[in-house]
């Protein structure tokens, strides 16, 4: 019986990759490189060169846009077998937000030169990558829609019910980091927080929030615009 090797494997699981067939994929492992991130630390920053793929074997990666004061806004996290990076990678030009790893992070890299190489002998990863990019712009125009018509209780239960897609409902991540992806201060999302939590539908922990009665989050998730 052939051992698969550990990045096969992880390509395997990847809703990106899994499609594309097992030579494909051997191929594509062969061209990857591992890289491991410590908390906190920076993959790339806005306007860094777009000169690879990646994709998230192990820990998580905050997706972020930083103002010169400081401020910050965190777009996506991202977890196990979501892949970014793909938009510079293809056009060539930099990138377009910051990327940090939140926890001890693992992830499988495809320099830019490889992986248009590889485009050019096998196009059907090209059908795969458009694919990508359509699910990119339909999730953005969601976010979009989110911040501008709802109220805050169903946008943050949104985002903890995507997150806990990703992760579990065991999600580990700070009011803080939750306050930005929903643009909101964090004061006003621990006021909500708590409410949920009063009522049995989440448990709150150190960086740590447990979806306890989905059924309940997923009923806030439905609700109306907001009234401002």
């Amino acid at each position: 019986m052939t051992k698969i090797s550990p990045l096969v494997a992880a390509l395997s699981t990847n809703d990106f990759f899994s499609g594309l067939g097992p030579e494909i994929i051997q191929i594509i492992a062969d061209l990857c490189v591992t890289q491991s991130l410590a908390d906190g630390e920076t993959l790339f920053l806005k306007g860094d060169p777009g000169d690879a793929l990646y994709c998230v074997r192990r820990g998580r990666v905050l997706i972020m846009a930083s103002t010169a004061s400081g401020k910050q806004l965190i777009l996506n996290v991202l977890g196990s077998g979501d892949v970014f990076g793909e938009i510079a990678l293809l056009d060539g030009r930099s990138r377009t937000a910051d990327a940090m790893a939140s926890g001890p992070t693992e992830l499988l890299m495809i320099t830019r030169a490889d992986f248009k190489d590889l485009l050019r002998r096998q196009p059907e990863i090209a059908v795969r990558l458009i694919e990508l990019l359509c699910a990119r712009l339909r999730w953005t125009s969601d976010r979009m829609e989110e911040a501008s018509l709802l109220a805050l209780p169903p946008r943050l239960a949104r985002r903890l019910l995507k997150l806990a897609e990703d992760f579990g409902d065991e999600i580990e991540i700070s009011q803080e980091e939750l306050s930005i992806l929903v643009g909101s201060a964090r004061e006003t999302v621990n006021r909500q927080l708590q409410v949920w939590r009063r009522s049995g539908a989440v448990e709150l922990g150190r960086s740590r929030i447990r979806i306890v009665d989905r059924a309940q989050i997923v009923r806030e998730a439905g609700q109306g615009e907001r009234d401002d």
